[in-house]
């Protein structure tokens, strides 16, 4: 199979460049959420040890 022709002809740098930032990128994002969501259910169990007592 021949790559098709174009700027994207093969694997180009900024392809590859494009592909390793874009994935570094939701790495970073995911990383970001998880510790939001993290944090809001401990100050939620917080909130409801506070009510229970």
């Amino acid at each position: 199979m021949a790559p098709p022709p174009g700027p994207y002809s093969g694997t180009s740098t900024l392809a590859l460049v494009a592909r390793a930032s874009a994935f570094s990128f939701g790495l970073v994002y995911g990383s970001i959420k998880l510790k939001v969501l993290k944090a809001k259910a401990k100050s939620r169990a917080k909130a409801e040890a506070k009510a229970h007592h």
